[in-house]
């Protein structure tokens, strides 16, 4: 196999990739070989059909698919180590020629990772983060907490905002019942929106036992064509109406939904708790911020073909969690509306961002010497056991050289931002 490779314009390359004619012809007799238990040829048992005698019924190119698949598959892997070229798309290949006698030759267009000149990024201003917990924010979530555990109770009073109301309905267009439009002993929560606008509202100041005509209008994009942008009535009936009753919060509700005696104890943990969230989401918060200044102040031109292929890995990704859910795509798109093509274009702007920090970043770690320790790489591995539930031994032995190598590059990475935040002016 012999490489020539072409830098081309805006972080392209060309690499063309020649395979000799004595490999292209190992390749198609194993083409042959692959597909001849398929052939059939009248006096010739099935499998047992010379090539020279299938190649002169059907053309000598019958066999060209399967080996210049094979053919490329293999030299490009090698193209890929011998160009030295920090490859970051797929390659976009073009046959140039596939003739039997003569050498295979073909071409593969890559982006190649774009080369990055780093501004300002030591001394970027960054706001200072409020991580105080006050006594009314304890309280809060306190209320939150006493809110989950109150319970239901029925209410011998006119509907109120947040009540659940028990009620018939059927709905009427032009005074005729439509399909889907009535229920029985449906539960309601005034408030919560799961009706159209305007019903749930209506039904405020009603009483049990009181029949009510609802009227409104459905909204020009609802689901059901038949009745967009329709007036209707709904005739309702309230049979109930319950209110959540909230428990009372004091030592006996503190040792309920905690594992705490005491309201004063349960307190001191949750402003606890609250702090070292609001410290972790400050600390995210501050990292994202002078990342973006740094890559703001950053020069460098993404080729396209690099931000297509980070998409297409990015739904990759999306389909996989997807499926790990027990769901396909093909049933993902039906359920939201979604199609690939509008994925894809919500999911590019997320992966030039994504781009944008990594080569920045490397850049960064590059100019400022982050090395990555044996140490540090056996601290990772070591959560990485620790999360896994295994000897962090035998997770290292587990552990190619790639994967070492791409985990030495996140933690670098990773190492980056930290310089970034020690030599940030906080303000």
């Amino acid at each position: 196999m012999s490489l020539q490779v072409e830098k081309l314009e805006n972080n392209m390359a060309k690499l063309t990739i020649e395979v000799s004619a004595e490999e292209l012809e190992k390749a198609l007799e194993g083409a042959y070989k692959k597909q001849r238990g398929q052939i059939n040829m009248p006096g010739f048992r099935k499998g047992k059909v010379p090539r020279q005698m299938i190649e002169k019924m059907y053309g000598p190119e019958v066999f060209y698919d399967d080996a210049a698949n094979e053919l490329i598959s293999e030299s490009y892997a090698k193209a890929y180590d011998e160009s030295e070229l920090d490859i970051v798309s797929r390659p976009e290949i073009d046959v140039v020629q596939l003739e039997k006698g003569k050498p295979f030759i073909f071409t593969a267009s890559v982006a190649v990772k774009p080369e990055v000149t780093l501004g300002e990024y030591k001394g970027l201003k960054i706001a200072k983060v409020d991580t105080e917990v006050t006594e009314e924010e304890v309280d809060e979530k306190i209320k939150e907490e006493a809110k989950k555990n109150a319970r239901s109770v029925v209410v011998d009073r006119p509907v109120e905002d947040q009540d659940e109301v028990i009620i018939d309905f059927e709905g009427f267009v032009d005074g005729v019942a439509f399909e889907g439009g009535k229920g029985e002993n449906y539960p309601l929560v005034i408030g919560s929106g799961s009706f159209i606008p305007g019903f749930e509202e209506q039904l405020i100041g009603k009483s049990t036992g009181e029949e009510t005509d609802v009227n409104v209008t459905f909204p020009e994009d609802y689901q059901a064509e038949e009745l967009k942008g329709k007036a209707a009535v709904f005739k309702c009936k309230i049979h109930e109406i319950k209110a959540k009753e909230l428990p009372e919060i004091n030592d006996e509700f503190a040792s309920e939904v905690s594992e705490f005696d005491t309201l004063a104890e349960y307190k001191e943990d949750l402003k606890k708790q609250m702090t070292e969230t609001k410290e972790k989401e400050g600390k995210s918060k501050q990292e994202d911020e002078v990342v973006e200044l740094a890559v703001a102040n950053a020069s460098f031109e993404i080729p396209e073909a690099m931000i297509e292929t980070h998409t297409m890995q990015m739904s990759d990704e999306f389909s996989q969690r997807i499926q790990s859910q027990g769901l396909s795509m093909e049933q993902y798109f039906q359920f939201t509306g979604m199609t690939a093509e509008k994925m894809l274009e919500d999911l590019k702007p997320q992966a030039i961002k994504r781009i944008e920090t990594r080569i920045v970043l490397e850049a960064i770690a590059v100019e400022e010497n982050i090395a990555v320790s044996e140490e540090k790489m056996d601290e990772e591995i070591g959560k990485m056991a620790e999360a896994y539930q295994m000897e962090a031994d035998k997770l290292k032995e587990l552990i190619g050289d790639s994967e070492k190598e791409q985990m030495k590059e996140d933690i670098a990475v990773q190492e980056a931002v930290t310089f970034l935040i020690d030599n940030a002016v906080i303000e």
